[in-house]
């Protein structure tokens, strides 16, 4: 007689396990801009008024805002050059750049969700 596998139901501790390392992810890319903004930097280096220009609707304070958020969080890195006039230049750090399978992977179901909902319609 063959002998048949049990399914494995999760405990509570598993499912907690997979939820607070999500949440913490959430917590450090929530809100509207802050992808977007890695995401401009995932094409290099740019100064403020770059970023500014390609992340649509953003203000300046906001932008301002939510670059510091990522510094803070080892994501991204403010250099500032000793130039007239200085020059302030942001780019993805080491860490922030493996952020890019995440976005990647998001970016691919996005375009399949879309599709699926024109289908739909």
């Amino acid at each position: 007689m063959e002998k048949t596998k049990e399914s494995h139901l999760p405990t509570l501790g598993e499912c907690t396990k997979s939820i607070l390392p999500v949440r913490d992810a959430l917590e450090v890319l929530s809100g509207k801009w802050k992808l977007p903004i890695i995401i401009s930097l995932m094409f290099g280096n740019k100064r403020f008024s770059q970023i500014a220009k390609e992340v649509p609707g953003i203000t300046d304070k906001m932008l301002s805002k939510e670059l510091r958020e990522l510094e803070s969080n080892d994501l991204v890195k403010r250099t500032v050059y000793d130039s007239i006039p200085v020059v302030v230049e942001y780019s993805l750090t080491e860490y922030g750049h493996s952020l890019e399978v995440v976005i990647k992977t998001l970016r691919d179901w996005g375009v399949a969700h879309r599709k699926r909902m024109m289908v739909a319609e």
